[in-house]
C-alpha cells in the first residue's frame, strides 16, 4: 500500500493510492482590480447562432467566433493599487457520469459569477468500442487507469462540455489514461511521448464524431487547437519533461506541479507555473495540498467506507481549510489561490458540499475574482514585469509593508 502521509501528499503529489475508487481523477470509469468575478455570467448561457459556426475537420469542433461570458481585456495595475484577489477552481476529468456534478457546478458559476477550468480527458470523449485508436506511452494498446465511460456519459460530457465554454469557461486537458503507477507511469514519460499523448488527446476531442459515429450531436463550439493552452499531469506526475513539450506548442501554463506555495507565480521554460499550494488543515500543524483529494486522503486514508458519522465533521474541516487558505491570501500577499477538484462523491459526496459552500464564501468579496487559468494567465501576461517581480518578493501570508501604495513606491 503506497504511503499517503502528509509529506508524501505534499511532496509528490497524489500519490498512486490503489484502493478501488480512489485511482482515478475525474469521473470514474464505469477589468479592473475591484471587479468581482466574470461580467455577463450570471445572465445565463450564452449561445451563438448557428449561421457564425464554421465547422471544423469532421464536424466535431465549431468555430462559433469569440467566446461568450468574457471578464473585460485586462489592465495593469496602477502604481499603489491593491492587486486582485484570484481564485481558479479547476477539475480534473471533467466527465459527467450521471452524478449530475457537472452541471451542478455549472449552475453555481453562473449564479456567482465565476469562471472555472474544466481539464477534459480525451478518452472521456472516446467510446470503449474504439479503446483501440489509443496507443498510450509505456502502456498496452487500448490501457486506461481511469476506464472508459460508456456511450451515454460521453454523450452527457459532450453536452456539458459545450455549455462551459458557452459559459465562459476554459477547456483545458487532463490527458488521457491517466497512469500513476508501475514502468508505464506519466512520471517516466519523455518529452516526445508527451507530444504523443497531447496529440492523441486532442485528436479524441476534434474527432468525436468520427469516433462514435453520432451525426445528430452539435459540435463543441470551439476550435480546440487554439482553445487548449495548458492542463494538469494525472497525479501531478511528469511534470518537467512534460514542460519540454509543451513550451514548444505555444501552452501558456501549467498546473501540474505538487506541493507549491501561496506566492505569486513564475515561469518555467516560458510557461506559467501554477501549482496546487499547500494549505492550512485546521486541528493539525501540517498543511495540505490545496485538492479534494488530498483532503480525502488525509482524512479517511486508503478508505471511502465505513465512516459515516464522521463525514459532517471532515465536511467542515475541508470547507474551513479552503477558506484558511483564501483568507490567508486575500489579508495578506494577494497571492492567488489554486483549488483543484475532482466530479466524485467520495465520502458521501462531502467534498462537493465544501467546494460549493467555499466557493459562496469567497464570491462577492471586495476585489475578488472568480476566473479560469486562462483568464489569470491574461492578465499576468498584461502586467509590468516589475510589479509581478515585487508582488513575488512577498512570502506565504506576508502582508506588504506599510500598505499597498508603499510597497510598490519602494520599489
Amino acid at each position: 500500500m503506497p504511503d499517503i502521509s502528509r509529506r508524501g501528499l505534499l511532496g509528490a503529489g497524489l500519490g498512486a493510492v490503489a484502493a478501488a475508487g480512489l485511482a482515478g481523477c475525474g469521473a470514474s470509469g464505469g477589468g479592473d482590480a475591484g471587479q468581482t468575478g466574470l461580467p455577463g455570467l450570471g445572465r445565463g448561457p450564452g449561445k451563438p447562432a448557428k449561421s457564425q459556426a464554421r465547422l471544423i475537420g469532421d464536424g466535431s469542433t465549431a468555430d462559433t467566433g469569440r467566446q461568450p461570458n468574457q471578464p473585460d481585456k485586462p489592465v495593469r495595475l496602477e502604481p499603489g493599487q491593491t492587486p486582485p484577489q484570484f481564485v481558479i477552481f479547476s477539475w480534473d476529468g471533467a466527465g459527467e457520469v450521471g452524478n449530475g456534478l457537472f452541471p451542478r457546478f455549472l449552475d453555481l458559476a453562473r449564479d456567482h459569477g465565476a469562471g472555472m477550468t474544466f481539464f477534459l480527458s480525451g478518452l472521456y470523449v472516446l467510446p470503449e468500442s474504439k479503446r483501440s485508436l489509443y496507443r498510450p506511452p509505456n502502456n498496452p494498446v487500448g490501457a486506461s487507469d481511469i476506464g472508459y465511460l460508456s456511450d451515454a456519459h460521453v454523450k452527457e460530457t459532450l453536452k456539458y462540455t459545450r455549455q462551459a465554454w458557452l459559459d465562459g469557461h476554459e477547456i483545458g486537458t487532463h490527458f488521457n489514461g491517466h497512469f500513476c503507477g508501475g514502468s508505464g507511469s506519466v512520471a517516466n514519460w519523455t518529452p516526445a511521448q508527451w507530444n504523443s499523448e497531447i496529440d492523441q488527446a486532442v485528436s479524441f476531442v476534434t474527432e468525436w464524431r468520427t469516433n462514435t459515429g453520432w451525426g445528430e450531436e452539435d459540435p463543441l463550439p470551439f476550435d480546440y487547437h487554439r482553445e487548449l493552452v495548458g492542463g494538469r499531469t494525472p497525479c501531478l506526475l511528469g511534470q518537467d519533461n512534460l514542460l519540454a513539450a509543451v513550451e514548444e506548442r505555444g501552452w501558456r501554463y501549467d498546473a501540474s506541479s505538487p506541493g507549491g506555495r501561496q506566492k505569486w507565480p513564475e515561469k518555467r521554460h516560458g510557461v506559467w507555473d501554477l501549482p496546487l499550494q499547500g494549505i492550512p488543515f485546521p486541528g493539525h500543524s501540517f498543511e495540505v495540498l490545496s485538492m479534494d483529494y488530498n483532503i480525502l486522503a488525509n482524512q479517511s486514508k486508503n478508505s471511502t467506507k465505513g465512516m459515516t458519522s464522521r463525514y459532517p465533521g471532515w465536511r467542515t474541516q475541508a470547507t474551513a481549510s479552503y477558506m484558511a487558505g483564501f483568507k490567508r491570501a486575500y489579508e495578506t500577499n494577494r497571492a492567488p489561490f489554486y483549488i483543484g477538484n475532482h466530479f466524485e462523491e467520495w465520502n458521501g459526496g462531502i467534498y462537493m458540499d465544501a467546494v460549493e459552500e467555499a466557493l459562496k464564501g469567497m464570491a462577492g468579496k471586495p476585489d475578488v475574482r472568480l476566473v479560469s487559468f486562462r483568464q489569470f494567465v491574461d492578465w499576468l501576461d498584461a502586467q509590468d514585469p516589475r510589479v509581478l517581480d515585487r508582488l513575488r518578493s512577498l512570502e506565504v501570508g506576508q502582508a506588504p509593508p506599510g500598505g499597498w501604495n508603499a510597497f510598490f513606491k519602494a520599489a
